[in-house]
């Protein structure tokens, strides 16, 4: 049997919660967990709208949600 152009694999996927606001500056001792939080917050806050829907499609491809703390 010949293999088909499309091989599919079924992969389970998470969704990853960045809550708002995160840390504005990275400090001393801080994790690699927390690094990437305050990565994750400082590209939200992009500062152009193209920039910002940019990093919308990405985050909307690799399952990252953003929310706001009340």
């Amino acid at each position: 049997m010949a293999p088909g152009g499309i091989d599919f694999q079924k992969q389970l996927t998470e969704t990853v919660y960045v809550n708002l606001p995160g840390p504005a500056e990275p400090t001393p001792g801080m994790m690699g967990g927390e690094l990437m939080h305050g990565f994750m917050t400082e590209l939200y806050n992009a500062p152009t709208r193209e920039m910002k829907a940019w990093v919308t499609e990405l985050c909307m491809r690799w399952n990252i949600v953003y929310r706001q703390k009340p």
